[in-house]
């Protein structure tokens, strides 16, 4: 088996669905066609490397634009990297991170905060729906504060959470405050932060710095570029000598407009908020269609692109069976059915008619 293998937990691909649109993740889908335009345009002769381009340059200024502010930009290969260097960067060895217990951070990055952090620990802590509190992070700050026990330095919060919920900007505002109390630095895992924007309807300020957040990393990979997470530092002062992290972690593209030009073509007139938007819809669609099916049953809040869902195993091979692809352990457990850019009504309605048969009833 290949190191990097999902046999274990997916089925192996049947020959009538290798180009089917999946629910498994917003990963599976292509390049959305404004940020393929963009990467052309990028690909037409000569340009500086490692950054000293005109569209680096240019989509960290509409970064800037579309948080009304003027902070530091830069750009890392995946969001593994944009966490655990942000995170190292806010941290000494002996501090801790406080996130939920299902965070992105603690369940699929392998350790690596951790580890780039030279030993920085997470403190795990319980919410409600993926979700933090103030209460919660007192708590944990005031728990101890002797110097035996690991001095918590970061607040992490993830938009959308990992089980598809959103903190409003009044929640966000109170967890800056706590944390402001407290001494600590306020760091956002947006690895869909585009599907929150989008479901909330607000400012991407009212929900960032306006509300307290330090340092956000920004994700475009699941809304419709190649590869390339935003690091976006709010607090500038902390920004200092991050190029440096980056570099030495092996994160600073030589060919960087490769990375950047992508968020020229998805920032240009709001198109990557359209996008989400679309993906988010469809997953609403989806929870409309599915919610119904006796048997069938809603774990969480459907609030941005994904449903979750508690299916019998039948159901389950079943589905797999007819070609489908999804997970069926993140979170918190049951079965996400994540939606994407490019998900289209006829790819739901699909689904959720074999999701009926196979709980034994057929739609009409």
């Amino acid at each position: 088996m290949s190191s990097t293998s999902n046999s274990r937990i997916l089925p192996t691909p049947g020959e009538s669905s290798p180009v089917r649109r999946h629910f498994a993740s917003d990963n599976y889908a292509g390049i959305a066609p404004e940020a393929w335009a963009a990467l052309e345009d990028a690909n037409r002769g000569h340009a500086p490397a490692y950054g000293n381009d005109p569209w680096t340059q240019r989509a960290a200024d509409l970064i800037r634009d579309a948080f009304e502010t003027p902070c530091e930009v830069f750009f890392v290969f995946n969001g593994t990297a944009a966490n655990s260097l942000s995170l190292a960067h806010l941290c000494q060895s002996y501090h801790s991170v406080l996130c939920h217990d299902v965070a992105h951070i603690e369940k699929d990055e392998c350790g690596a905060p951790e580890f780039f952090a030279n030993g920085s620990k997470l403190l795990l802590l319980p919410g409600t729906n993926g979700k933090l509190t103030p209460a919660g992070i007192e708590e944990a700050v005031l728990r101890r504060t002797d110097i035996h026990y690991p001095k918590p330095r970061v607040v992490s919060l993830t938009q959308a959470t990992e089980v598809g919920t959103i903190y409003t900007p009044a929640e966000v505002r109170a967890i800056g405050a706590m944390a402001k109390k407290h001494g600590l630095r306020v760091h956002m895992d947006g690895a869909r932060f585009a599907n929150a924007v989008a479901a909330l309807g607000v400012a991407p300020r009212e929900i960032t710095w306006q509300a307290g957040v330090d340092v956000l990393c920004f994700g475009g990979t699941k809304n419709g570029i190649h590869v390339g997470e935003a690091v976006v530092f709010f607090n500038r002062d902390l920004a200092r000598e991050f190029d440096y992290r980056a570099k030495q972690g092996g994160q600073l593209c030589s060919k960087m407009r490769f990375v950047a030009a992508p968020w020229v073509g998805m920032l240009r007139d709001g198109i990557w908020l359209r996008h989400a938007a679309h993906a988010n819809a469809m997953a609403s669609l989806m929870h409309d269609l599915v919610s119904v099916i006796p048997g069938v049953k809603i774990l969480f809040p459907r609030e941005a692109n994904s449903v979750f869902v508690d299916l019998p195993k039948p159901a389950i091979n079943a589905l797999y069976g007819r070609g489908w692809l999804f997970y069926n352990f993140i979170g918190e457990g049951g079965c996400r059915l994540m939606c994407s850019w490019d998900t289209t009504e006829d790819d739901v309605r699909a689904f959720a008619a074999d999701l009926a048969a196979a709980m034994g009833t057929p739609s009409e």
